[in-house]
């Protein structure tokens, strides 16, 4: 009886210890979330945004396995030591003034072309360029580019301010304007999600669909707080992928009114499932609140209130557009005095698995026109200057609000200022004379300390480090155009640091523009978007950030080919001189003779009468040469040829005489 008590108390603890470990286990455990978010743009495009977000528990309590997060990524982290860190890969150029500039997307997601690279080390200072050039290799094998060309320290630069994660001094930034981006890039990024492109939302990956786009950035956000000592609490490592695509609707309608499109038109294919290993999975419909039909554009401001009004209440009863399913759930942002608010309508895709393929449709009833929000200035850069000597790089800032419009509250106008942030990378072989910078406001210069709140420049140092500036700029609200601009010299490179495409020319990576009195983020009334990722993601406080265009510098190149010139005489004169050599040794003295003969049956009678005088003179009998056919024939020829040249010199000399 007393072993039958001691086995069934041994039960209960067990039992009573298999339920603990499982309530740990589910407490901490690893989640994957995956989501869609399409916008119809105003110039006849469509954003389509793919967010995907994968989450492993500290190492402390959950341990080193994961079935669900990239085993690669966590090798990374902790090899590294990685505290943030984000890759980019960009076809294209974000169009700030029809897409937006002010959203969270646009600040986030719009990359500058080719790859972009920054990370912050949770190192000491001594070991972070060590740390990195290992980092920049192990991404290069895993994404199948050409990152590890960052490794060098022309190729990147540290930062200060212009980053989020820069205070610690320990960050890392690089750029490659001109690598290109393909497919090899691709499948490796899907690589790292649980279901690939197999099932879920990114089954609608297809190649020829993502890469005919007018813009295309794949992004990958990782932030791990493993090896920070002070918190007390760690939530582990969440690793963001994102994929931002602007797409052209397959489907053609008239001039004014917007394309119509659906899943399958867009990607060719249809989404047939969830991934099973997805807590959800979440296809959102953006609009913006000022879509205006265009023939209540001209009436009274009352009445085209009533269909803004009517997008809230449902797709079915709006005017303006139609959706092929009602959503689950519509979802309105709260406005505020910076901007106007947008709405989501939300659809679930495990409600469509009973029912077969999930098929999302939009079609417009009437013309509608909006504008996107746009950030405070929009930035451009140039070159100025010609020639291979010197030039100039000007940065030329446009307003694109109103000057009534209150920042944060002031209402004195003299009070009232905006704080802009300029971070660029200039490469050595681009001497930058920084005591030269001038600052433009509306067409006239002013004293340069006046505008400037702070200021950091790291001059360049000859094939060792590139120049770097960071500055913070303080302008009035009133401002309409602002311009700064920068005199430098073409320095000259050695001949084995020229690329292939030296004529090309050689480009100075894109500028960073960020303002640091606004922020991007959306605020919506329903308190559950907190616990959906990609809600949560455009909910956060993001600067408003924008990137330049990529400038091309032609610099003085030497003549390639001389080398080959150099190469083909030298051989040449080198071929005649041992040929005539090995001629003239390897001849018999017979065929000498017999040359000699024939040589004299073709000389004339000068060179005939020297012949028989030689002879005369050794007491031999002089044979007269016998005249050959073929003598005749040559002189003939020659004789014509000769009558030909003169007839075509004659010719051209009368021509030019003409004409003079």
């Amino acid at each position: 009886m007393s072993r039958l008590k001691f086995s069934f108390l041994l039960f209960l603890i067990l039992l009573w210890g298999s339920e603990s470990t499982a309530e740990e286990e589910k407490e901490a455990n690893e989640e994957f979330t995956e989501a869609l978010l399409l916008r119809p743009l105003p110039d006849r495009k469509v954003l389509a945004h793919f967010h995907f977000q994968s989450s492993a528990p500290p190492t402390q309590t959950y341990g080193r396995h994961h079935y669900i997060f990239p085993k690669s990524i966590y090798q990374l982290v902790h090899k590294f030591h990685i505290r943030e860190m984000e890759l980019s890969f960009t076809q294209g150029r974000w169009n700030y003034e029809r897409w937006g500039g002010f959203d969270p997307i646009s600040s986030s997601n719009a990359k500058p072309p080719g790859v972009e690279l920054w990370a912050d080390f949770d190192v000491p200072q001594n070991q972070v360029d060590d740390s990195w050039k290992n980092l920049t290799h192990a991404l290069s094998g895993l994404f199948c580019a050409s990152i590890n060309f960052l490794e060098h320290s022309t190729s990147y630069s540290a930062t200060q301010w212009s980053f989020q994660s820069s205070s610690s001094g320990k960050l890392r930034y690089g750029t490659l304007p001109r690598e290109a981006v393909c497919t090899e890039n691709l499948t490796p990024w899907l690589k790292l999600l649980p279901c690939r492109d197999k099932a879920g939302l990114s089954s609608l990956m297809d190649r020829p669909s993502i890469y005919r786009g007018y813009y295309h950035s794949q992004r990958l956000h990782l932030k791990s707080d493993e090896f920070d000592t002070s918190k007390i609490s760690s939530s582990g490592i969440v690793l963001e992928q994102t994929l931002t695509v602007v797409l052209q609707p397959n489907t053609f309608s008239g001039k004014k009114l917007q394309p119509s499109w659906s899943l399958s038109s867009l990607f060719g294919r249809k989404v047939t499932g969830k991934c099973s290993l997805s807590n959800s999975s979440n296809v959102y419909v953006q609009f913006q609140q000022n879509l205006v039909s265009e023939e209540n554009e001209s009436r009274e401001k009352s009445e085209a209130q009533k269909n803004e009004i009517l997008i809230h209440e449902g797709s079915h009863n709006n005017p303006l557009f139609a959706l092929s399913h009602p959503p689950k759930r519509v979802i309105k942002e709260v406005e505020n005095f910076q901007k106007e608010g947008s709405i989501l309508y939300e659809y679930s895709v495990e409600d469509y698995d009973e029912y077969g393929p999930f098929e999302l449709g939009l079609r417009w009833k009437v013309p509608v026109i909006w504008s996107c929000q746009q950030a405070p200035l929009h930035a451009s850069r140039f070159l100025l200057g010609s020639g291979n000597e010197r030039g100039a790089i000007a940065i030329s800032m446009k307003s694109t609000r109103s000057n009534d419009i209150e920042i944060a509250g002031l209402d004195d106008e003299k009070a009232c200022s905006l704080r802009v942030g300029i971070f660029q990378v200039v490469p050595w072989y681009v001497k930058v004379y920084y005591h030269t910078l001038e600052v433009f406001l509306d067409g006239e210069s002013q004293a340069t300390m006046d505008n400037i709140e702070k200021i950091h420049v790291s001059p360049s140092e000859d094939k060792v480090s590139p120049g770097v500036m960071e500055i913070v700029l303080r302008l009035p609200c009133s401002v309409k155009t602002a311009a700064l601009t920068l005199e430098f010299d073409k320095g000259f490179l050695h001949i084995d640091e020229y690329p292939p495409d030296a004529n090309q020319g050689f480009d100075i990576p894109s500028a960073v523009v960020h303002f640091a009195d606004f922020v991007a983020n959306m605020s919506f009334e329903d308190n559950l978007s907190k616990e959906i990722p990609i809600l949560s993601k455009l909910q956060e406080k993001i600067p408003v950030r924008s990137y330049t265009e990529v400038l091309l510098v032609p610099l003085t190149t030497p003549d390639f080919s001389m080398p080959y010139n150099v190469i083909t005489m030298t051989c040449t004169i080198f071929a005649l001189y041992f040929g005539s050599l090995l001629n003239a040794l390897r001849r018999r003295r017979g065929e000498e003779e017999r040359l000699l003969k024939g040589k004299g049956a073709e000389k004339g009678p000068l060179s005939l009468l020297l012949s028989r005088l030689s002879a005369k003179l050794r007491g031999k009998q002089w044979e007269p040469p016998k005249p050959s056919s073929s003598s005749s024939k040559k002189s003939s020829v020659n004789y014509k040829l000769v009558a030909k040249v003169v007839l075509v010199a004659g010719i051209a000399i009368v021509w030019q005489f003409y004409y003079q």
